[in-house]
């Protein structure tokens, strides 16, 4: 997937029907980037035990799409997947990124391939990152001593703000470009790895209700520490986000805001606790709500709002965690009737909300089923700011289907990676190959287990599958899954031994596919 060239055209892309540059005002585009978002979590989609009134009315005002997919069922593989254009498997040298990056994980993304931030940076916008990174820093091992470098202001983004990893593993503090918040240099922050004698710096209290978040590994950086609690995570990016969208001037943005709500632990603010009809998780899906709306407020205080395409998605299903399980004891459905959860394969791992807003450009109230993934994003970003990608392979531009009515799917066939590699699946029209036994993703199913995945989760929120029964994998299942998602998108049937000649051919084009090694990475114009 090497580019040797970005050509710069002088227009909008046609699909927009713009005139020239000059002529017309580039837009802003806000990326709003949930975590752990499943598709059965908002009103528009269908949730009834939570409220979401200002991400229902993005959908209301704009235009809802109902088979996009996150690049990954995994967190670090679809920030990969979304910021590169580049399917996850390609990564790592072309071995694939399959699961969360650990706390020392260098950058992951090569310092000279192209981002959607770098498009961006490319027509001149301002840029910036908000919220949970998850891509690492640095070279080799990080080892957490500032500048945290190489990282986000390498990829294209101008100014950095958040959360370095996630917020259930440490260190528990924030950074800002490439230094950390409250640091000081006669108390460095030390990682202690796990097991240490020596006692953590302490972190915020939680209750035992906000789920899983693992303990501090990290002594030093008191002051750090003291400026980062859990609670306060929303509001705090909230304003980073929404002042650096005031504090612009006459250039056109780009803000990528990657927002740690809903992943566990579950932490919202005072002012959402108790708000939902499903415990904390809905409260912190209320407060990922209020997000939004702050957002949406800013853009329209500033007087951009008519010229921000804003567009609100997932990084990956939700997961049934503690949180989640109780959430689904409630009534409330994370992923709606779809199979699966995050880490895994089936539809719940990855089919995500995925809403675009666009005053004037995009039609009010619609919907659209064009199949759509996180990494078509950067030749979209590509064709709206007027360039042009050479010898894109992974991305496609899904322009036209944001902003207009195509009659036939822009995007045909799709790669899918899981937690598994195993489990690497093929999309293509309404089939869906899956080469293994279930989904490749969480095994827990007792109740003390943090994540619960495959066929436990069945059980739990009553979603049917041929190939399993009261929570189990059959006997004599068979060996591989195939699902019609056009007549079957809960993927309750496995079609498997019905079609054949279908499974034949989406074998041989998966095992062409799979990873084998070589270097891959589009690469930046020189």
């Amino acid at each position: 997937m090497n580019i040797t060239s970005i050509n710069l055209l002088l227009g909008l892309s046609l699909a927009l029907g713009s005139s020239a540059l000059g002529e017309e005002k580039p837009p802003n585009v806000v990326l709003i980037f949930a975590d752990d978002l499943g598709y059965g979590d908002l009103g528009c989609y269908g949730a009834t035990k939570l409220k979401t009134p200002h991400i229902d009315k993005l959908a209301a005002e704009g235009r809802r799409f109902t088979d996009a997919h996150s690049a990954s069922a995994v967190c670090t593989p679809s920030r990969y997947g979304l910021l590169t254009g580049e399917y996850p498997f390609r990564g790592n040298g072309g071995k694939g990124l399959w699961g969360p990056a650990p706390i020392t994980s260098p950058l992951l993304i090569d310092t000279e391939t192209l981002t959607i931030a770098d498009v961006f940076k490319k027509s001149g916008y301002d840029t910036a990152a908000f919220g949970k990174w998850h891509l690492g820093f640095g070279k080799g091992s990080n080892d957490w001593q500032v500048p945290l470098r190489p990282g986000p202001q390498d990829l294209g983004f101008d100014y950095y703000f958040g959360m370095p990893v996630v917020n259930s593993a440490p260190p528990y503090l924030y950074v800002e470009n490439d230094q950390i918040v409250g640091g000081d240099p006669a108390d460095p922050l030390v990682h202690l790895g796990r097991n240490s004698k020596t006692k953590p710096t302490p972190i915020t209290p939680i209750p035992p209700e906000a789920a899983q978040r693992s303990a501090n590994q990290f002594s030093g950086a008191v002051e750090a520490h003291k400026q980062f609690n859990d609670f306060e995570v929303g509001t705090k990016l909230t304003e980073k986000a929404t002042g650096w969208i005031k504090a612009r001037g006459e250039k056109p943005f780009f803000m990528y805001f990657s927002t740690t709500n809903v992943h566990h632990p579950f932490t919202p603010a005072k002012q959402f606790q108790g708000t939902s009809e499903c415990g904390p998780y809905g409260d912190f899906v209320h407060e990922l709500d209020w997000i939004v709306g702050e957002v949406m407020k800013t853009l329209e205080a500033a007087g951009v709002a008519d010229n921000t395409l804003v567009l609100f998605t997932s990084d990956n299903g939700g997961m049934f965690n503690h949180g989640g399980r109780v959430a689904a004891e409630k009534g409330h459905k994370i992923n709606g009737d779809l199979l699966g959860s995050k880490f895994g394969i089936w539809e719940g791992g990855h089919r995500v909300p995925f809403i675009a807003w666009w005053p004037g450009k995009i039609d009010a109230g619609s919907e659209s089923d064009q199949l759509l993934c996180s990494v078509d994003l950067m030749a979209s970003f590509a064709a709206l700011t007027g360039q042009k990608l050479e010898n894109e392979k992974d991305s496609i531009n899904m322009l036209p289907a944001l902003t207009g009515n195509p009659e036939k799917p822009l995007r045909t066939e799709m790669f899918m990676t899981p937690n598994k590699p195993t489990h690497m699946a093929y999309r293509k029209g309404k089939w869906m190959y899956i080469p293994a036994r279930n989904d490749g993703g969480f095994r827990g199913s007792k109740p003390g287990q943090h994540a619960w995945g495959g066929p436990a989760v069945t059980k739990l929120v009553n979603t049917p599958n041929s190939d399993i029964e009261n929570g189990k994998l059959k006997k004599g299942a068979a060996p591989a899954q195939l699902y019609d998602l056009e007549a079957d998108v809960n993927q309750t049937k496995n079609l498997y031994h019905e079609n054949p000649e279908v499974v034949q051919e989406m074998a041989a084009v998966l095992q062409k596919a799979r990873p084998k090694g070589a270097a891959s990475g589009k690469r930046k114009a020189k």
